[in-house]
């Protein structure tokens, strides 16, 4: 089969009608059609918001990729526009994938790796370089006349010659940095830099950074940027085994605060912390916006994971809410970004009452927020659940003495359940709760951003009920729930 932008884009105009929208999310960023995984090429671009994605639009499941565009003005919603990169050339034939935008003279520059079949293997037979599109005006892009730009002879010899991919672009002190993902083909996943005056032609620095051999056999979509002095990374490592409670997802995403050394190409780094404790969370990307926040937006799936819209909804795959990084010491914080409270509507709000056993809430509703206050000290557990019906609840639930915070979805619907849980301080019992949901998503937001569970569910849509539960008293300070969603866009 031979792609096109101009095919992609009229065969997803013909077929959005087939959609069915039992699960289709209300304000998340979803693909017009067909498949989408990670985010590529966020950026704001002359007063927008430019989201690209990794996009199959012919069905709902991986396959040659190409690049989905959408752009916004507040982050929440999201205009499409048409495909911005199809794989229609001899080096990115059997795939357009992850990549990142950056301007340049006025110009919108994509990064992206181009993915080269060279047998029946899938999982072996490839082999990926790096290319380069410029657009003019941020919809249209042509395909620089020399790509590939980083070509197989600048893969430095100890690492793989194969996995080589997803590169992140960032300007410092005058000059163009890439990061890619790779690994040493001995099971230890790394980050290669690259630099560049122009970002036509590169030259390798070295392996910025590598797995002490906890970190999986493979890095996928690296980040790197400055946060209030330190240099943070952000990647994806595969495969990696888990460690207590975290990483207990098929792959995980991680990140790293250290030093950047741009004439070694070293990044120094003391420890790892993982970026998302819940379920679907993958190969996230950040920017830095004309406010000054440093936004991030990840894939809120999970590959090889049950996603019960493939089965004849002719869609799958979704974004995360965009989320600020905020920089608190030695640690980060993520928290939803303030323009989602534009969005509330009327809902429910109480204050100062306890709960003892169970109370069910007088809301039902299946998009909304919901802020939370409790004092848990004379609590043995404290619970939230969520779009409960006859048989179906999802379930966020603390406990004091333990200091663990689960999310169970066991009983969530006919998706993958499960249970993710995480450690958790108090001060003096009080937990901070922020709760989307979304129709078949669900993010929790821990202590103002301290952490971060993401899982996607799928209940009946009946199940649209909300009930607190406390083993002992558990004091509530406030609660509010805010519908997110006008009645008529349900």
């Amino acid at each position: 089969m031979s792609y096109s932008i101009e095919r992609a884009n009229h065969f997803v105009a013909e077929s959005k009608h087939l959609l069915v929208d039992q699960y289709r999310l209300h304000y998340h960023f979803m693909g017009e059609f067909g498949w989408i995984n990670d985010p590529n090429g966020f950026v704001q671009y002359k007063g927008e918001y430019h989201l690209f994605y990794q996009y199959h639009p012919y069905q709902p499941v991986w396959g040659p990729m190409h690049w989905g565009h959408a752009v916004s003005k507040d982050l929440i919603e999201w205009r499409h526009l048409p495909v911005a990169l199809a794989p229609d050339q001899e080096y990115d034939r059997d795939g357009c994938f992850s990549g990142s935008a950056i301007e340049h003279n006025d110009s919108l520059y994509l990064l992206y790796t181009g993915h080269i079949m060279t047998g029946p293997d899938i999982t072996k037979d490839y082999y990926q370089v790096q290319n380069l599109a410029i657009s003019q005006d941020g919809i249209l892009f042509t395909k620089d006349a020399h790509n590939p730009v980083i070509n197989t002879d600048q893969i430095p010899a100890h690492t793989s010659q194969k996995d080589f991919r997803d590169p992140k672009v960032f300007e410092r002190n005058g000059q163009f940095y890439m990061v890619l993902g790779s690994n040493d083909d001995q099971g230890k996943g790394l980050i290669l830099l690259y630099r560049s005056v122009d970002l036509h032609t590169w030259e390798y620095m070295n392996v910025m950074a590598q797995s002490d051999g906890t970190l999986g056999d493979n890095w996928e979509c690296p980040d790197v940027f400055d946060l209030d002095g330190i240099d943070v990374l952000m990647m994806s490592p595969q495969r990696m085994s888990p460690q207590g409670n975290n990483y207990h997802n098929l792959h995980s995403t991680v990140y790293m605060l250290g030093k950047l050394d741009t004439d070694t190409g070293i990044f120094d780094y003391k420890q790892y912390i993982p970026i998302d404790y819940g379920f679907d969370f993958y190969a996230c990307q950040t920017t830095l916006d004309q406010q000054g926040r440093r936004i991030m937006i990840g894939w809120m799936d999970s590959w090889e994971a049950l996603m019960p819209t493939q089965n004849g909804h002719h869609w799958a795959g979704a974004m995360t809410l965009p989320r600020e990084v905020i920089r608190d010491g030695e640690r980060l914080l993520f928290r939803p970004v303030a323009e989602l409270e534009q969005s509330r509507l009327e809902g429910l709000h109480a204050e100062s009452f306890e709960v003892q056993g169970q109370q069910v809430l007088d809301y039902r509703g299946e998009s909304y927020e919901i802020e939370l206050n409790v004092d848990v000290s004379k609590s043995e557990e404290f619970a939230i659940h969520l779009r409960t019906g006859e048989a179906e609840t999802t379930v966020l639930s603390y406990s004091p003495l333990e200091q663990l915070f689960r999310f169970n979805r066991d009983q969530s619907g006919i998706g993958p359940g499960g249970e993710r849980i995480t450690s958790l301080t108090t001060s003096e019992g009080q937990l901070h709760l922020r709760i989307f949901v979304d129709l078949s998503s669900v993010e929790v937001f821990l202590q103002d951003g301290e952490k971060v569970m993401t899982g996607r569910i799928y209940p009946q849509p009946e199940s649209q009920g909300i009930a607190l539960y406390s083993n002992g008293i558990t004091q509530v300070q406030s609660l509010h729930i805010w519908n997110l969603v006008q009645p008529e866009q349900i």
